[in-house]
Formats: C-alpha cells, structure tokens, sequence
C-alpha cells in the first residue's frame, strides 16, 4: 500500500478473501477485485460507501467511512473491475463477514502477493455484458439420476419421503439438490421496465434426446457446471438479489449444486432472512409466511393484475418438456417467471421498500 496504508503492523497478504473467516482483530491487506461502490449516508448524514470485493472464491461486502476519506475518494475513481490492494479491519453486520476498508489504491503488476490470475472469476467470462446492480432469477430443475441405480437405502429414502408428502418420486427429485439438476437459470435487471427487459436464459441441453428448434439468441446453451460458476459471478456482482420465495427453493438448491460440483458459493444468500440485502425474497418481504392462505407467485401476479407465466406451464411440467428436448419451451417459461418477479419487485420496491431505512 502507499505511505497512509503500510503504517499497519506486519502481516502476511491474504491470498485469497475465503481465508478471512475467524481472523481476530487488527489490520490486514488482501488483493481483490472491484465490483461494486455504491454511495450511501449515515442517519446523521455522514457519507460512506458500499464495496464488493472479490476473488476467484468469494464476494465479500465492506464499507469505506467517512474516516477514511482518501480511500473513498480512490473508489469512487476506480472503475470497477480493477484489481485492487486494500488495507482493512474485520468487522461484522447483522452476523455476516463485512470489512472495514481503510485504505485502497490500485494493484501494480510485479508486487510481492499479486497475482492477477488467482482473482479471475471462472464465471466472469459466461456473464461479460449481463452483469446488473439489481440481479432477478428463477431456476428450473430435474432429475438428474434413475431412481433404480441409486443404493437401495437411498432409494428408500426418496420412497418414504414421496409417500409421507403425496408425492411422485419425480417431483422428490426434481426438488433436491442431491438427486436433481439445475437446467435453466434465467436472469433479469430488476431495474429495468419490464416491458423492455433483455431476456438472458442459461440452459443445460438434455445428453439423450436432440433440441427441438432453434434456441433463440438470448438462450445460452451450457453445461450445469458453466450455469453455476455464472450464477455466483452474477450474484457477486450485483447489491441486491431478488427472488420469489428464493429462500426456500432456489438459492438452497444452488448451493447443494455448488457444493456437489465443488463451485464456489461466492455470496452469502442464506444469512439473515429479515435482512433485504443481499438477498431480498419477496415471499418474505410480502409476508408470504403469515398463514393466511395461498401466497405462490401465480396468486401475487393475479392479486396485482399482472400476467402470469403459470398461465401457460408450471414447473410440474418441465421434466416432461425436457425429456422431449423442449428446451425453448422451459427457457420462455422461465425468462415469464424472471419478468413477473420483476414486476412484482418493482410494485414492492415503490410501495414499500423505500419507506424502509435498511432498505
């Protein structure tokens, strides 16, 4: 670091920001990535500045303080996607990893600890032009293994708990990290009009069957390790990302997938459900866990008068879809769940979210 930094005391540089967990206090330094400045003001009207930082394992939220003021007027300077040297102490918010940025210049090719390579993102390549601030998803998923080639306890397993819910063996599967896959991740800006949104489809094409069509150009065909390592690059990019009851389904799925694969979990979407950054479920925002009857998406979209993708397929059908290599069906339907959530989001985010100080 320059003069102002390299007053802390001795201390290794960090390779890499997964090695930060369980550190004691004091100052460190670590090289990252810069994803994200964000301006923000305290309550007494002081400013300070929300920063991503980044390797190639993990996304992680710090703050620059009024305090510190050469390093936020550095940030605000930088161009994001620059690699970066930055001096900091640990602290936590609301029981998550958050840094302290003291000090913050720009990386220089050829000094001890540097090495460019160890903070490319894997996944940064498959989202070149898709990264947003404001990150909308929605996964589809199917099983990934024949029930009959599964150890017979396992098998048993999938049995009792499809006979303890009602349900088809499929639809247990279909629903588990650990015997489905993930096979459509569609994303969407959530700031954007809905009317002009760019639909972006990452799918996983069927090994057995043959694609029925022409996928259009916004479907990107890829393997189911490809669409994870996006998926974390997206979410490590954006300040907030939003889903319709996320927390439940999509995310868990994500990290089961992540964890089986050995994907980095670059972000923290499972932490403080009454938290709205960085992961903002609209279920729960909505207090869709009040009991007071059916709170699915579908109900949302017919309560508020917008159209709904269930109108024409749900997920009960997607397995069927995707065995007959229908994969542009899947994707359309998927990309019409991306476009509700958003509008949904939106209906939310000026109605209710703004009046919020976390917010």
């Amino acid at each position: 670091m320059d003069s102002q930094s390299d007053a802390h005391r001795e201390h290794p540089l960090i390779p890499e920001l997964s090695d930060l967990d369980g550190r004691g206090a004091g100052l460190f330094t670590a090289f990252a990535v810069l994803r994200l400045v964000r301006k923000g003001q305290t309550r007494a009207g002081k400013p300070y500045l929300d920063v991503r930082l980044a390797d190639r394992s993990r996304t992680v939220a710090a703050k620059v303080w009024s305090d510190s003021g050469r390093a936020m007027q550095t940030a605000e300077q930088l161009e994001l996607g620059t690699h970066v040297k930055v001096l900091f102490e640990i602290d936590s918010f609301k029981g998550a990893l958050q840094l302290n940025v003291k000090g913050l210049r720009r990386a220089t090719i050829g000094e001890p600890g540097y090495d460019p390579e160890a903070l490319v993102d894997e996944g940064h390549a498959l989202v070149e032009g898709l990264l947003v601030d404001t990150l909308v998803f929605d996964i589809e998923t199917v099983p990934a293994v024949e029930l009959r080639k599964v150890p017979p306890t396992v098998a048993q397993a999938v049995t009792k708990y499809a006979d303890r819910q009602d349900w088809d063996e499929g639809k247990v599967m279909s629903l588990s990290p650990y015997f489905g896959k993930v096979i459509s991740l569609a994303i969407g800006d959530g700031e954007a009009a809905v009317d002009e949104q760019k639909q972006t489809v990452f799918v996983v094409t069927p090994d057995d069957v043959p694609v029925r069509g022409e996928l259009p150009e916004w479907v990107r065909p890829v393997t189911e390790q490809e669409l994870l390592q996006a998926f974390w690059a997206l979410a490590g990019h954006a300040s907030v990302v939003v889903t319709y009851n996320g927390r439940n389904f999509d995310v868990p799925f994500l990290i089961g997938r992540s964890l089986i694969h050995d994907i980095p979990v670059r972000v923290d979407l499972q932490g403080n459900p009454f938290s709205l950054r960085p992961h903002l479920d609209l279920y729960l925002a909505m207090g869709g866990r009040n009991g007071r009857g059916p709170a699915s998406l579908d109900v949302v979209c017919w309560a508020f008068g917008m159209p709904s993708p269930k109108e024409v397929m749900d997920g009960s059908m997607v397995a069927t879809s995707y065995a007959r290599g229908d994969v542009r069906k899947i994707a359309e339907y998927n990309a019409g769940d991306v476009k509700a959530t958003t509008a949904v989001y939106q209906r939310v985010r000026d109605g209710l979210l703004r009046y919020r100080d976390d917010w």
